[in-house]
């Protein structure tokens, strides 16, 4: 009996691993087929009539009530559902309360439609399923990246034709490397500096080997600071926490009134830090494109002073960097090819799915200050891109990206980049023109802020106390955080919102935190029709604030003020 028993749970085995293979290999039958073939065609051959169909935008589902259907927590050890049923269960469940970033009506972050063709070629570096951490996992992919690497390199730095027959292919030097986002790149770029500024003196074989303590003694200081822009990316306060230097020691830069940093105060502190003796500066951080504001650091002249005092100079350019193929409006990231590092953002203005980044360096012997080996996978004297990335395992994003430039070519995303900025600036303008709204940030690249403040009150506080300043400001604090949240959540639209910490007195601005509304135009699809009902819904939405039937509780009368 219990050899039967035993033979019958061992055919049941043998039948899951039957069906496993099958599952593994294949779809089950035909009808998973259909069922697949069906759901995946939409995806791949009518991508945006897909999402606007069946995606809202900000649809007013609330978090508790999605948070309540994702509480089971067991996995079961057998099939719960066959792959047909999984699949439309994502269609029909999942994907209409997710966010329809392509939406020509969502302007309100730094992610927003990609081409249809790049998920065709996602679903090719998914099928491929190459490694470039080594040339094993990888061969042909390895070198392609290397390849991208150098044709972005040349967008941004302009060498010469035999610069980049030298060290395209050369296996001991690197010119970047893809990372998995602006926030991994800019940690690469800054854990070079780390260990450039704190390198081997005399017995001491440098920071990467010994650390930060015997660092700071072989160099007899106290602290290492990295100084960046006020409106750089809170990713930076990241790396200043990753690589041991302390978050606090990542220190802002005033900006000046078009959110630059002020390279006259930039000038003093380090001059400050030169004459306190006991303090290393690492490295300067200029932003070609700020989070918030989209603005570009006088690059240039930051540039000249870091080279006169000998400091490594990085550029975070994970938004703004793809503005060099303009034909346009190349020229506003001057300077950059002087910088030592620069990040980008590929699920940016590349227009890649996420998530995908660079970093390039203008030494191709930047990277062997970080280069690690192993003897199992990245062996000393090899030439894997793993030695030199801090990731391992990294998927053949260089393989998008190259397919993109031969699909688009460097003129057509320079289009792109030029119909978002035309496009802030005819919405900058349309903002001005209505009497409820006031400019915050002019743009300079395509993202603007600005905020419900209408005419009679702007000219109020032009002339106002501070006191009176500061009352009026709160006010409209309040309203433009209620209204921003109520515009969201009627899942029409999307702007952001931030809040601005101004450090010099504007006029009709207090010093201190603006609540504005953000406005990121990277969309091909959006256009000023498209603008101008987002800003009347704003404008309706206002005056049910006036009217007291807005569904936001608080003062929320003009007579409050």
């Amino acid at each position: 009996m219990e050899e039967q028993v035993s033979a019958e749970k061992s055919d049941g085995m043998k039948q899951e691993w039957v069906n496993l293979i099958r599952v593994f290999t294949c779809p089950e039958d035909e009808k998973t087929r259909d069922v697949l073939v069906h759901h995946m065609r939409q995806i791949l051959f009518e991508l945006h009539d897909f999402l606007i169909q069946n995606v809202g935008i900000t649809e007013a589902v609330s978090l508790k009530e999605i948070s309540d259907r994702c509480t089971d927590t067991v996995m079961n050890s057998l099939p719960e559902k066959r792959l047909a049923d999984v699949v439309s269960g994502v269609f029909e469940e999942i994907a209409p309360h997710a966010v329809n970033v392509a939406s020509p009506y969502f302007v309100g972050h730094m992610t927003a439609a990609i081409p249809y063709f790049m998920v065709h070629l996602k679903a090719i570096v998914a099928a491929l399923n190459q490694n470039v951490v080594k040339l094993e996992t990888s061969k042909m992919l390895s070198v392609v990246e290397k390849q991208v690497v150098a044709k972005v390199h040349r967008i941004i730095y302009q060498k010469d034709e035999a610069f980049y027959r030298e060290h395209v292919q050369n296996t001991h030097t690197s010119l970047g490397s893809f990372t998995e986002g602006g926030t991994t790149a800019n940690l690469t770029a800054l854990w070079v500096a780390r260990n450039r500024a704190l390198g081997p003196v005399g017995a001491f074989e440098g920071v990467e080997v010994e650390g930060l303590p015997a660092a700071y003694a072989a160099h007899n200081i106290d602290r290492c600071v990295i100084l960046v822009s006020r409106r750089c990316h809170y990713s930076l306060r990241k790396c200043g926490g990753i690589l041991g230097i302390g978050n606090g020691n990542i220190i802002p830069v005033p900006v000046d009134r078009t959110n630059r940093m002020r390279v006259d105060r930039l000038a003093e502190m380090i001059e400050g830090f030169k004459k306190e003796g006991r303090t290393r500066v690492a490295a300067v951080v200029t932003v070609a494109g700020t989070t918030e504001t989209g603005n570009v650091d006088p690059i240039p002249e930051i540039s000249a002073l870091c080279r006169k005092e000998g400091i490594y100079l990085h550029a975070d350019a994970a938004w703004g960097g793809p503005t060099l193929m303009s034909e346009t409006y190349a020229h506003l990231l001057k300077g950059i090819e002087q910088v030592d590092s620069v990040t980008i953002d590929g699920h940016k203005q590349f227009y890649m799915p996420m998530s995908t980044g660079m970093v390039f360096f203008k030494d191709p012997t930047s990277l062997d200050a970080v280069a690690y080996h192993a003897n199992y996978i990245i062996r000393k004297g090899s030439v894997d891109l793993g030695s030199k990335t801090l990731s391992g395992s990294r998927e053949a994003n260089c393989l998008i990206l190259d397919s993109a430039f031969k699909i688009m070519g460097s003129r057509g995303y320079g289009m792109l980049i030029d119909h978002g900025i035309e496009l802030a600036r005819s919405f900058a303008e349309e903002i001005e023109r209505r009497g409820i709204f006031q400019l915050v940030t002019r743009p300079e690249l395509n993202i603007l802020t600005y905020r419900v403040c209408p005419a009679p009150f702007q000219e109020e506080m032009a002339q106002a106390s501070p006191e009176r300043i500061l009352e009026l400001n709160e006010h409209f604090n309040e309203v433009n955080r209620a209204l921003q949240q109520e515009q969201r959540e009627a899942g029409n639209s999307f702007v952001s919102r931030t809040v601005l910490e101004l450090e010099t007195v504007f006029p009709g601005f207090p010093e201190g935190k603006v609540v504005v509304l953000r406005s990121v135009l990277m969309n091909p699809l959006t256009t000023m029709d498209v603008l101008r009902d987002i800003l009347d819904e704003q404008e309706a939405l206002y005056a049910d604030w006036l009217r007291g039937t807005s569904t936001r509780k608080g003062r929320n009368r003009e007579d409050a003020i």
